[in-house]
């Protein structure tokens, strides 16, 4: 049930710096120290509802006070954030509450550009302003980290250096984060984020993930991969799978015990030098961790529904159920609604939508200011 009460509760982000790094305050009340306090910016993003307060229920173990990232009862859920994405970043946000049974136990560790058009400080206000009593922090990436490691894509979008902050979350994220989801942008999670939580990482693997091994490996590079001499011996004796990065359970303690950001920018170097792949950061994670990954649900990953990477063309679901919409792929749902021409499955993702122009111009005309109210909002999240 959805709760009309919004309770503003003050939770400060920590500090983080690393070489990849760097993490920023956020606070209620408090834009930017910027002349202006970051309000142009800040209205740019466009007009945001506020959500609705989603409180724990008896059975969910209690959190401390300032719940912090060391917190052992919380649920770490890492996600990029950016001006491009953010609509799609807040519904997805707005749906793991949702759905969670523990959502204040929930604690979201975003990633955002340090050359954003929007300033990493106003998009964590802006989160603050939506969600008041998210538990979260938001990290400054530093893009030059990766961008020389970075080849031409099939699609200039792939190109972003923001889509390889998965790579250094071991270097980004505190220490004392063990465990994290790594969630993509453009997902709608319509069960419990706890679910997915529990999975259990077996032997010494270090992510888990959805896997599709009818897709044919092979097309994800290139015939200078296959032709190489040796190139396709460092996959041997493995056989590798097709998985989806946008949706992992990541072992953080392993991940920086073996190295895996270095191995995944050898892959990244070797691109540079001799085109292996035609894709982003995906095919790095396949030659890394292809054959040795959990096999998780694949309800948790209903991925595609975006079409594919050249015309967006709609799709529908895979069999069976499912915990985890995935608009992976050139069509994003919020883009295709507001030119009217959604996909069908695009009215799933819509209920989550915090965004919504005609309410707010409707809300100016009956002479309101600010915020849709909730129980308009209420009125729209029917979805599950």
């Amino acid at each position: 049930m959805l709760s009309n009460a919004v309770v503003l509760a003050a939770v400060l982000c920590l500090v983080v710096l690393s070489p990849f790094a760097a993490g920023i305050r956020t606070g209620p009340g408090r834009i930017t120290a910027n002349g202006d306090g970051g309000r142009n910016e800040f209205s740019k993003l466009g007009p945001f509802m506020e959500a609705p307060e989603y409180r724990n229920g008896k059975e969910c173990a209690s959190s401390s006070a300032n719940r912090e990232s060391f917190d052992p009862s919380l649920v770490h859920i890492a996600m990029t954030l950016d001006s491009e994405y953010l609509r799609g970043s807040l519904a997805a946000v707005h749906s793991v509450l949702r759905h969670a049974s523990c959502p204040e136990n929930v604690f979201f560790h975003f990633i955002a550009a340090e050359f954003d058009s929007a300033s990493p400080r106003v998009l964590s206000q802006l989160v603050r302003s939506t969600f008041p009593s998210l538990s979260f922090k938001v990290y400054i990436f530093r893009e030059d980290t990766v961008i020389n490691l970075i080849s031409t894509s099939i699609r200039q979008a792939l190109e972003n250096p923001l889509n390889y902050a998965r790579n250094y979350l071991g270097d980004i994220l505190d220490r004392s984060v063990d465990r994290v989801i790594y969630l993509d942008s453009d997902v709608i999670v319509v069960d419990d984020i706890t679910k997915l939580w529990n999975t259990t990482l077996t032997g010494t693997r270090v992510i888990g993930a959805p896997e599709y091994c009818q897709a044919n490996f092979t097309q994800y590079f290139t015939s200078n991969f296959w032709s190489d001499p040796a190139l396709p011996g460092q996959i041997s004796g493995r056989t590798p799978c097709y998985f989806n990065t946008g949706v992992m359970v990541m072992d953080m303690v392993r991940w920086r015990e073996g190295n895996y950001r270095e191995k995944l920018e050898k892959w990244m170097q070797l691109q540079k030098k001799k085109r292996i792949y035609d894709l982003g950061s995906l095919p790095p994670f396949l030659l890394v961790f292809g054959g040795n990954v959990e096999a998780i649900d694949h309800r948790w990953n209903q991925h595609g529904l975006g079409g594919d990477n050249l015309r967006g063309s709609c799709r529908s679901l895979h069999p069976g159920p499912v915990s985890l919409l995935h608009w992976s792929g050139k069509g994003k749902p919020w883009v295709r609604l507001d030119e009217k021409r959604g996909c069908p499955l695009d009215h799933l993702w819509e209920p989550y939508d915090l965004y919504n122009k005609h309410k707010i111009e409707r809300a100016k005309d009956q002479s309101l200011v600010g915020f849709a109210s909730l129980s308009e909002l209420a009125d729209d999240s029917s979805f599950l």
